[in-house]
């Protein structure tokens, strides 16, 4: 599909445009890549994979860009924008992620991997690579992963509550500080009053969420919607049937769970051992 051009003649996507945005300002002060990576310190091969629309960059880059080009606000702005961009993902996920925007509360089931929304850079980047992604495929990818923890981020967000299968914590990273860092930041993100995050642990026996991820998301219209995904596929679910039957699955699964005091403690066993491994 053609990049759609607005009458300014610039790009409507919102990727496309924060690229062309940085082009332009670089040409118009005539400067190279080269000459921009050595006045603001970064490698200039970064500047021209932004430029390139290959990668977006990180705020601290961008912030710098604001200030270099004396356009305070705007290419962060633009780069809010090219990092919710949905066109990123894959076609089967925009629906879900669209609903998942306007949700007031969401329920999530893991099997065997960490939600996205919880997820830090270095596992989001072992997970995917595990997936076959490489190169500058993986690294947008990544950086589309971490940009959708910002659901979760700032004021009036959703109530999240996460259940996580013991596998999920059984299955580490293969740095060890990787995964120490990890598991610090799921107690941190514990400990907020908008998460709720507990562990089934194996002991809890089969239930009928074994072999799948599920996330319910509750509308502003008071529906329930499920999305629930193996390693290979995923299916949003809108009919109100088979959600209600994945919702008293879960609610089972939450009663065989540790409390969130426990799954607290629970987890931070498991860091100590991460760090004690040498």
């Amino acid at each position: 599909m053609p990049t759609r051009r607005a009458v300014t003649g610039r790009s409507r996507e919102p990727r496309a445009r924060f690229a062309e945005e940085l082009r332009l300002l670089r040409t118009a002060r005539g400067h190279s890549l080269r000459q921009l990576g050595d006045r603001l310190g970064w490698d200039w091969s970064l500047f021209g994979k932004m430029e390139k629309g290959e990668t977006v960059g990180g705020p601290e880059v961008v912030q710098a860009l604001d200030t270099h080009y004396g356009t305070p606000g705007l290419l962060l702005a633009l780069w809010e924008l090219a990092v919710s961009d949905k066109t990123q993902f894959k076609e089967r996920y925009r629906r879900y992620m669209a609903l998942e925007a306007e949700a007031v509360s969401m329920w999530h089931f893991a099997v065997s991997v960490l939600p996205g929304l919880l997820q830090t850079p270095a596992y989001a980047r072992e997970l995917l690579a595990s997936g076959g992604l490489r190169g500058e495929a993986l690294d947008q990818q990544v950086e589309a992963r971490m940009g959708r923890r910002e659901l979760l981020a700032g004021e009036d967000v959703p109530q999240f509550r996460t259940i996580l299968s013991e596998a999920v914590l059984r299955t580490p990273l293969r740095d060890r500080q990787e995964w120490a860092t990890q598991l610090q930041y799921l107690l941190e993100a514990g400990e907020r009053d908008d998460v709720t995050l507990q562990v089934a642990p194996f002991s809890a026996g089969l239930h009928g969420l074994t072999n799948a991820d599920v996330m319910f998301l509750r509308l502003p219209d008071g529906r329930t919607v499920a999305y629930a995904e193996n390693g290979y596929r995923g299916e949003l679910i809108e009919e109100s049937a088979p959600v209600e039957r994945l919702q008293r699955a879960y609610d089972s699964v939450r009663d065989l769970a540790l409390s969130p005091a426990e799954s607290r403690k629970f987890i931070l066993r498991i860091l100590e051992e991460a760090r004690a491994s040498p």
